[in-house]
Parts: C-alpha cells; structure tokens; sequence
C-alpha cells in the first residue's frame, strides 16, 4: 500500500457479484506468464524490465490478436481514434 501511495496508485477492487470485472486481467497476466515469464531466463533481475519492455513491445505492436480481427493491438488503437 505504501508503494501504491508512493506513486498515486489507488487498488480498486471489483464489485461483489460481478467477476467478469476482473477476466480481462486474469487473461493478461495468464498470457505474460506463458509467453513471457514461461520462456525467459534472467541472468540478473536488472535485466528483467528490458526484457518485460521487449516483450510488450511486440505483443502490443507485432503479434496479431484473432479476437480482435487478426489485428495488433496497436493497428487497433489506430483505428479506434
């Protein structure tokens, strides 16, 4: 909670009864532990945000997404605005 304080970042804790709140997340970390922490060795925890950093990079911006049309999630932010 300090940490969070630190940097303006507020928990937010989804609705009783509604779990649905909470799938998109759960999907998102479920795909960074198989495809990016399932796959990766560190050879230093130093090394571990630039690889994070990589890793987004081309999820976000090379890797297609069949749910949402075969595009990347960047293609798709384009289109929205």
């Amino acid at each position: 909670m300090e940490w969070a304080k630190k940097g303006d970042v507020w928990p937010e804790h989804i609705q009783p009864g509604k779990p649905r709140q909470n799938a998109h997340v759960k999907r998102y970390n479920r795909t960074i532990r198989g495809e990016w922490l399932g796959q990766c060795i560190f050879e230093t925890i130093e090394k571990a945000p630039d690889q994070a950093t990589e890793w987004l990079r081309t999820y976000d911006n090379e890797r297609p997404d069949m749910n949402i049309g075969g595009m990347t999630p960047a293609m798709k932010l384009k289109t929205a605005t």
